[in-house]
């Protein structure tokens, strides 16, 4: 059977780093049926929600339930996840969907600076508790000076970064295949 995985990144940019490594870990989780998800959501609000779910945020939190498991790649903005992606945590809680309940999740950073996004990690971490997903906790996957971390082919270059992405996603494959 093919596992499904689905693929978030925190960033919007063509060119983001956290886009690059969502892909890396893909090609390092191994064969399956992949999903990029796609964050451009409107920003939430009640009034809007009063109308109707945005089909946008429904068509996600569908990608998200029907997944085997989830890929999260968040930069770091000021110390926290980027707004886009605690807006897409918001709307998802309000689908009455529970999608992320026991999904196994690999969370790991790009950042410019020194600690890889560690800070957004944690903030990712704590954004996600109600929801009860269940969250990989090691190895952690903090690639800091992103800008300089990949090829001109988008793969990552530093082995030991590699080596622990692929642990991870060997982890997040066994964890997804005896939830199936």
């Amino acid at each position: 059977m093919t596992l499904k995985l689905l693929g978030i990144s925190g960033a919007l940019r063509a060119q983001s780093t956290n886009t690059k490594l969502m892909h890396e870990a893909v090609r390092l989780f191994g064969p399956c049926d992949f999903t990029c998800a796609d964050l451009r959501l409107p920003l939430y609000d009640a009034d809007l929600e009063a109308l109707g779910m945005p089909p946008e945020v429904t068509a996600l939190a569908e990608q998200i339930r029907d997944a085997d498991a989830v890929v999260i790649s968040t930069p770091e903005y000021n110390k926290m996840i980027p707004g886009l992606l605690k807006n897409a945590l918001d709307w998802i809680s309000r689908t009455g969907l529970k999608p992320w309940v026991h999904k196994p999740v690999a969370i790991m950073s790009a950042a410019g600076g020194r600690a890889g996004g560690e800070r957004s990690q944690y903030s990712l971490r704590w954004a996600m508790t109600p929801f009860n997903a269940h969250i990989l906790q090691a190895p952690e996957v903090l690639v800091a000076d992103s800008s300089n971390a990949f090829d001109e082919q988008g793969q990552l270059i530093n082995e030991r970064t590699i080596a622990g992405l692929e642990k991870l996603m060997t982890a997040l494959r066994e964890v997804a295949s005896k939830a199936v």
